[in-house]
């Protein structure tokens, strides 16, 4: 079995964050992995044992409040704090030659939110997975409103695997739930709850939750955000879609390319917002090839 090495990364104010080395000999740059904003470090297992194999090394790590990260104590998860965290990241594991970067979803904010932080020279490829600077509003609002239910967790990975499954109703639903525990944990109680900080929606994201048009105000700060850090954006870019996802559709696809005229797109059809879970083969690929392409 590959190696895989446990890291503690501190952060600029005193969180620590649980990362993943998947470590490989060789010049290609260290691939950086973000996962999306209901997950954590090992939703990326798959892909990172595959690149790793493919002669990249590959860190996932955990975002605050997410995982086996420390909670922010004040519960602080805006994005430009996140893109901070992962500034400190890329020079823990990546001090001497830029990374390249994979985000999907939240990472992929995270990974634009960067962008006004740090120059885009500082990347050796950026990809980002079924994000773009403007979202589709309610499938964004779908996703909070899946993290944002059952606050009090489940009585059983059971019930926690049928409330997944009619949020993926294009993903067959598992007969294991030994994965489960992944993203969940079992209170002193017996309850499962996820493995995530409540406050991450209730502080950035709850607007998403009220409809357009209480939102829609809030939500465009978010986009320009986004769009200020994507004009930034240098590197070598690929954009992967989801072809069944409601948060990136095809107008938001052209803006993006327009924002970033030397960025690459593919379609993988099939699957929804979470492409590395839905088709991990088509999406390991397409990362790779647009690795080895770029970066050698």
């Amino acid at each position: 079995m590959t190696s895989v090495v446990q890291h503690r990364v501190r952060t600029g104010d005193g969180i620590t964050l649980a990362a993943e080395y998947y470590p490989h000999d060789g010049d290609r740059p260290v691939v950086l992995l973000l996962h999306g904003g209901g997950q954590n470090r090992h939703a990326w297992s798959t892909s990172a044992r595959r690149l790793q194999s493919r002669g990249y090394s590959v860190v996932a790590y955990d975002t605050r409040g997410h995982g086996d990260s420390d909670w922010d104590p004040a519960g602080r998860y805006d994005v430009e704090r996140l893109a901070t965290d992962l500034l400190a990241v890329r020079d823990h594991f990546s001090a001497d030659a830029p990374p390249a970067v994979v985000g999907a979803s939240l990472g992929g904010m995270t990974a634009l939110g960067a962008h006004l932080l740090a120059s885009g020279a500082s990347w050796a490829a950026v990809i980002l997975v079924d994000v773009t600077p403007r979202l589709e509003f309610e499938g964004a609002r779908r996703v909070v409103t899946f993290m944002a239910a059952h606050p009090d967790g489940f009585a059983t990975l059971d019930e926690a695997a049928e409330v997944i499954a009619a949020y993926n109703p294009h993903r067959a639903r598992p007969e294991n739930l030994d994965g489960l525990h992944k993203v969940l944990r079992q209170r002193p109680d017996g309850r499962w709850v996820w493995r995530w900080d409540p406050a991450f929606v209730h502080s950035n994201f709850d607007f998403l939750r009220d409809g357009a048009a209480a939102g829609t105000e809030q939500f465009d700060a978010i986009s320009h955000l986004l769009i200020d850090g994507a004009r930034r954006v240098t590197a070598p870019t690929l954009l992967v879609r989801g072809l069944l996802s409601d948060v990136v559709s095809q107008a938001t696809v052209e803006e993006f390319t327009h924002l970033v005229p030397h960025a690459e797109t593919v379609d993988v059809s099939g699957t929804g917002h979470m492409i590395a879970g839905d088709d991990n083969d088509a999406f390991t690929a397409a990362v790779t090839d647009f690795l080895d392409r770029c970066t050698l």
